[in-house]
């Protein structure tokens, strides 16, 4: 594979003839570059009227390589054969140069150019480019790669220094103005040196030079623009971002995206340029197909959005980025989703991640350097199984992964607090959609442990942390609470949802009966496995009820339901219970039952305490008596006269987590570098089981 590499523009603030005498003090050799031990003229030439010089050296290089890998090599040095040509008239110096040693096996090409900045003629600019291609090196070709890109990147990070200490050196000397070459005065040496000033006034572009070089697409990255605006970038970093850059340019027919953009997919896939080029290209179009580019100007929060999303921007951390909240434990997500539908809120989150990029540029310019990410604090207090809720998980899943793929290092840091024991169940639904580098950015804290030291103000002033949190700082993001059903959506305007399909795919309807429940049986073979449910109670009131046993059910005939002589239609009423199975002896209960009543939404999670089979149970609920008159209520009477055949229906979905998955989730959470051990602790103790249940109205 051949290695490439384009620098920036390097700008020195001195004239293109004091830079020229300053390069040529680094000949025959330079003491600043321990690896370049000797160099030969072996041609030169001159033209008649003294504007073009050529020269060719012959250099020796004594390349730090393994004492091995010499001794196999049968070399001490390498040698290098270097063309110079300088054009006084024209303010150019060309190098070209290729390595002389092992030419048939590594091909080295590398050129360099000196030239007037084309704003001010009283700099000059630097612009370098190189190939390596290793064809074959007796069986070492990586190893030789690895050295000769370690080697070449620190001789380009050397590079400008070394020009800077020889121009350092002449100004010492008193030297600090080299005449231009003009046909009368052709006949005086280079080196000729004066101490007069030029004394010509610059055009004035200290400040702004970043911004004139990098003012359109055509124009070149220049290195002090790199370091003000995008970082520092190691020399190879650079040149990955500009050959990107200039492929985009020589390619892409859209808009190009801006500098800081395109280094953040490059840091996403560590600089890798042809998969960093994919998921860029995939985002491009993304971006276009969507109308990405004038979303700030185009998105207007529904109403709904803008009472009921627990979000917002708030100030600032202690880096300069800008610091974004969001209170997803007070957030119906839920809700959100019936009334809006997963594209509204996938709009809204896309709108989120733009005003952030729109934040980074602005702090940028406020704090005088490089921001290009930001940090989200997602306070979890509230966090429940209504979360859990599957439909709300698939849009928050297809939310992660669109921000993923269109939006890579934009998060600096992801600050949880207040963590409650269910965080771990949707963690583990979560985690395996977020990327590694994302998630090695998360700070979890249980309980009130973000109080302490190590907590909030290691990473935010003291003055605005918000009020919820206790601080004193007052926050304007909504508080949230429960979306009323009277914002849902109706059937029909649901009819064309893909949620509608979703849940339609995955959700299973039961039929329940007096006297003939319905229950599902789940294996599970590693304790500590997590079993999640999700079910709504479409008509009537049930008896949810969760056992374990030993023995594998018998799954019956599909035939009859017991007394009541009704076939099941399509098998949704099944019971797996024998009826010589004696409970406490044949099946054990694990839970203690909860009572869902219609129009209820129920989302709850178990951690298994054993192997075994699991059997999770909706049965049919019998009105309680009054206890002073045994008789029943008046309520109890009325609901049972609704429930027609003494039929209740559900639909439900479950879902196991293997233990494996839980305990890497817990792992990975326990190593956050956060406060989150005790809630893992409690929440995996394998000493009992561990469950909870929400349900919603």
């Amino acid at each position: 594979m051949v290695q490439k590499y384009q620098s920036p523009v390097r700008v020195y603030k001195h004239p293109f003839e004091l830079v020229m005498t300053a390069y040529e003090r680094r000949f025959p050799t330079c003491h600043l570059i321990p690896m370049f031990v000797a160099s030969d003229i072996v041609n030169e030439e001159t033209s008649e009227d003294g504007s073009t010089q050529k020269i060719e050296r012959r250099c020796a290089l004594d390349v730090d390589a393994p004492r091995l890998l010499k001794r196999i090599a049968g070399v001490d040095y390498v040698y290098f054969i270097q063309k110079n040509t300088l054009n006084r008239k024209e303010r150019t110096l060309h190098i070209e140069s290729h390595n002389e040693t092992f030419s048939n096996r590594v091909v080295v090409h590398e050129t360099c150019c000196y030239s007037v900045h084309p704003e001010n003629e009283d700099w000059t600019c630097f612009e370098q480019t190189a190939s390596l291609d290793i064809k074959s090196f007796f069986g070492f070709e990586s190893t030789v790669e690895k050295i000769a890109m370690k080697q070449y990147a620190s001789s380009i990070k050397k590079g400008k220094e070394i020009i800077e200490y020889y121009l350092k050196e002449l100004d010492d000397e008193g030297i600090t103005h080299m005449p231009r070459w003009s046909p009368s005065s052709h006949s005086l040496p280079l080196s000729s040196p004066t101490s007069l000033s030029t004394n010509q006034p610059e055009l004035g572009i200290n400040d702004s030079l970043a911004e004139i070089l990098a003012g359109t697409p055509e124009d070149k990255l220049d290195a002090d623009y790199i370091k003000r605006y995008l970082g520092d970038l190691t020399p190879l970093q650079e040149s990955c971002l500009i050959r990107l850059r200039k492929w985009l340019q020589e390619t892409h027919k859209g808009k190009i995206p801006k500098d800081e953009h395109i280094l953040r997919f490059l840091r996403a896939r560590d600089f890798n340029m042809d998969k960093a080029r994919e998921i860029l290209c995939q985002s491009l179009t993304w971006r276009k197909q969507h109308q990405v580019d004038y979303l700030l100007e185009t998105w207007s929060s529904p109403q709904v959005l803008q009472d009921y999303y627990t979000g917002g921007w708030h100030h600032h951390d202690k880096d300069g980025r800008p610091l974004y909240i969001l209170r997803l434990g007070q957030m119906d997500t839920k809700g959100l989703v019936r009334a809006l539908g997963e594209e509204s809120l996938l709009r809204h989150v896309l709108s989120i991640n733009e005003e952030g990029l729109r934040r980074c540029e602005e702090n940028t310019k406020v704090f005088g350097r490089p921001i290009s990410c930001w940090t989200c604090l997602v306070d979890l207090e509230g966090l429940n199984m209504r979360h859990l809720w599957r439909p709300g998980v698939k849009a928050l899943l297809r939310i992660i992964e669109v921000v993923e793929a269109n939006y890579p290092e934009t998060l600096g840091r992801l600050l949880i607090l207040r963590a409650p024991r269910v965080f771990p169940v949707l963690w583990t639904l979560v985690s395996p959609f977020i990327d590694e580098n994302t998630r090695k950015k998360f700070l979890i804290y249980a309980g009130n442990d973000y109080q302490g030291a190590g907590g909030l103000v290691d990473y935010i002033d003291k003055e605005i942390i918000p009020d919820f949190l206790g601080g004193e700082c007052m926050c304007e993001v909504p508080e949230g609470g429960l979306v009323p059903k009277s914002m849902y959506r109706t059937a029909e305007e649901v009819e064309n949802e893909d949620i509608r399909l979703w849940t339609e795919m995955i959700y299973q309807s039961a039929s329940i009966f007096k006297g003939a429940p319905h229950e599902i049986v789940i294996e599970i073979i590693d304790a500590s496995s997590v079993i999640t449910w999700d079910f709504d109670m479409c008509k009537g009131d049930i008896v949810f009820n969760i056992y374990h046993s030993k023995r594998a059910p018998q799954v019956p005939r599909k035939d009859t339901l017991g007394a009541h002589g009704i076939t099941s239609p399509g098998g949704n009423n099944v019971q797996l219970i024998d009826k010589s199975w004696t409970l406490g002896q044949d099946y054990s209960m694990v839970e203690s039952p909860l009572t869902c009543k219609e129009g209820e939404s129920v989302q709850g999670s178990h951690i298994t305490r054993w192997p075994g089979f699991y059997i999770l149970q909706w049965k049919f609920h019998n009105m309680a008596a009054c206890s002073a008159t045994n008789l029943p209520r008046v309520d109890d009477v009325l609901a049972t006269l609704q429930v027609s055949s003494h039929k209740c229906k559900v639909m439900y979905y479950t879902e196991v987590l293997g233990s494996e998955d839980f305990r890497g989730s817990m792992t990975s959470l326990e190593s956050s570098h956060s406060g989150f051990s005790q809630l893992s602790a409690a929440t995996t103790n394998s000493n009992q089981s561990q469950s909870s249940s929400m349900i919603s109205r």
